[in-house]
């Protein structure tokens, strides 16, 4: 897998370069020889604080997680035991979903041929400065039809309050967001 790896406020070393690799190569264990071609890795230091981000799109989904503390290693430790519990949390449910309903299988498989297509337009930042009013990060991504209950994953495993994706029953983009409540509400365009 090849990882984009930045640094912010830091100088990379290959020390960690190498550990980060290392601890993130352990993730393609759980997709079925299918690893992903590209994962993005941002390292940054502000007063103290490590931070690491990760986001990495797997066949059919993507995973992301950020985590800090004051040292660098143990960031990436705590972020990989994140994306660990967000991937066996998937599985889980596909494999559950899998058993009742084979269409989601299919799906998931059918999201490998997608994974290039996703990680070609994952993310496309500009850097400008920050202003009321004023765009400061752009992203692409494909969308892959499918439904509420899948796009709630999705939400989920990005750790976001809202995604966007085309709805299969009815071929519309729809967005999904996370209510206060813990529930959920789906916004449609009307005919």
């Amino acid at each position: 897998m090849n990882l984009v790896i930045r640094g912010n406020n830091l100088v990379i070393t290959d020390a960690l370069r190498d550990f980060i690799k290392k601890k993130v190569g352990r993730l393609a264990k759980y997709f079925e020889g299918e690893a992903p071609n590209e994962g993005h890795v941002t390292l940054s230091v502000e007063k103290d604080e490590h931070k690491v981000e990760v986001t990495i799109p797997f066949p059919g989904v993507f995973v992301r997680a950020e985590e800090s503390s004051d040292d660098m290693y143990a960031s990436v430790d705590l972020v990989m035991e994140k994306l660990e519990r967000q991937i066996r949390k998937y599985k889980t449910k596909v494999n559950r979903k899998f058993r009742y309903d084979g269409s989601l299988r299919a799906q998931f498989m059918e999201g490998v041929s997608q994974a290039d297509q996703v990680s070609a337009t994952l993310e496309q930042e500009q850097d400008q400065k920050e202003e009321i009013g004023e765009i400061v990060r752009f992203k692409r991504f494909s969308l892959k039809p499918m439904d509420t209950e899948e796009a709630i994953l999705q939400m989920e495993l990005l750790g976001h309050n809202f995604f966007v994706f085309t709805n299969a029953a009815t071929n519309q983009v729809n967005v999904i967001y996370k209510r206060r409540d813990g529930k959920y509400g789906l916004i449609e365009p009307e005919e």
